[in-house]
C-alpha cells in the first residue's frame, strides 16, 4: 500500500473492492488473510477521514456563501 499522504481516495476504494472481491470469490488463501483484513481497516479510516475533511469543506464553504 501506498503512503497515506499519497494515496488517493479512488485508489483506497479500488483497492478495498479488490480485497472484498478476493474473500467472496476464495482467492484469498487463509496466509494472506489476516494481513489483507489489516489493510481493509486501515484504508476504511483513509477513506472515512478524506469524506469527512471534505464534508466540513463544502460546509464552510456552503456557510461562507450565505
Amino acid at each position: 500500500m501506498e503512503k497515506e499522504k499519497e494515496l488517493k481516495y479512488e485508489d483506497a476504494m479500488r483497492r478495498l473492492e479488490e480485497i472484498v472481491r478476493q474473500i467472496e470469490n476464495g482467492e484469498m488463501d487463509i496466509d494472506r488473510l489476516a494481513g489483507c483484513l489489516k489493510e481493509a481497516k486501515s484504508l476504511m479510516a483513509f477513506c472515512k477521514e478524506k469524506l469527512q475533511n471534505v464534508e466540513q469543506e463544502v460546509n464552510k464553504i456552503m456557510t461562507e456563501q450565505n
